[in-house]
């Protein structure tokens, strides 16, 4: 039998599921990127638990209600709104210089602003440009979800890091904040009223920046680099696949035949059968190939009404579960 040449889209194909693999490897890389996201929802609570013990001890629960009772009397008063950005500072000490050029320590206030929302500002000792975009904490956070849509791609900023903005960036970009969502719809909008509060003054928040201690500002300070250090890992899992593809699909270039490409990644871990290579569909999905297309037509028919009888079991299942949690 003949040797099956490989042409570009069979590259393409291999390479894809090669990604898929790659993605998949219990890494050190992606051990990091896991164990970090799955602190993140403590770690904005306890921050947030911080902050809105600051505001509320400036801007008292009474303070609010005589607030909005004199918004909704008066037409012309509009002096309370809720926000999830805030600057507090504190009187602490910074290094300068005398006016002969000596060094001294002098008291002085230190500020910094502390954004909740899901696009909020983060710390990261990177410099790349990825790293210094606020949306990719969301990316990173919703990543599962936002790979299981067509259209986006939540490693794209990493992709393209270093690049000029381009066609393809700002593609990847517009999908995935839309999907995602801001104060509007979606993720955005759940996670930014989560973490909001009534406050006082006006609508700009470094207008009203507020008093808290030392202690307090370096606790949201290290917050605000634990959302960086996520981020980060994020980038260092994605970079090093991206590594990978490169010698991959450059070793894929040079090969002229089939075999040797399916070689290569049952070296790297992957068995893939020749048949599934050319069944499947130019992303390298096998929803072509014959089991796996049939089990997906079987699946979306025969779907019946669960019985009440089954229903109350599941209930009962759930609750005894319930039960031996707590």
């Amino acid at each position: 039998m003949s040797r099956l040449r490989l042409n570009q889209e069979y590259r393409n194909k291999i390479a894809n599921r090669m990604r898929v693999h790659l993605e998949q490897e219990d890494t050190i890389e992606k051990q990091n990127y896991d164990n970090l996201k799955a602190d993140q929802i403590d770690i904005n609570d306890n921050a947030w638990k911080i902050a809105k013990g600051i505001v509320r001890r400036h801007y008292t629960e009474d303070d609010v209600d005589k607030a909005y009772y004199l918004q909704n009397k008066f037409e012309n008063v509009s002096t309370i709104a809720k926000d999830s950005c805030f600057h507090f500072h504190y009187l602490g000490t910074k290094e300068d210089r005398d006016y002969d050029g000596n060094p001294i320590t002098k008291e002085d206030t230190i500020e910094g602003h502390f954004d909740f929302r899901l696009n909020g500002s983060i710390d990261t000792e990177s410099n790349s440009s990825y790293s210094r975009d606020d949306r990719g904490y969301g990316y990173a956070l919703f990543r599962d979800e936002l790979k299981a849509q067509d259209n986006c791609n939540p490693d794209i900023l990493i992709e393209q890091d270093g690049k000029e903005s381009n066609p393809h960036l700002t593609k990847y970009k517009d999908a995935n904040n839309k999907y995602l969502g801001n104060d509007d719809k979606g993720y955005g909008k759940e996670w930014n009223e989560k973490y909001q509060l009534d406050l006082i003054g006006r609508d700009y928040c470094r207008d009203r920046s507020i008093a808290c201690s030392e202690q307090e500002f370096n606790f949201l300070i290290s917050w605000k680099q634990a959302k960086g250090q996520f981020v980060v890992a994020h980038s260092k899992w994605i970079n090093s696949i991206l590594d990978q593809m490169k010698e991959i699909k450059l070793g894929l270039k040079g090969y002229k035949y089939l075999d040797e490409a399916l070689e290569l990644a049952t070296e790297l871990g992957l068995n893939i059968d020749e048949a599934e290579i050319i069944r499947t569909n130019s992303t390298g999905l096998t929803i072509y190939n014959p089991k796996n297309l049939a089990d997906r037509i079987k699946g979306m028919k025969n779907k019946r009404e669960k019985t009440r009888e089954e229903k109350i079991a599941e209930r009962m299942a759930y609750m005894q579960a319930e039960k031996s949690v707590n």
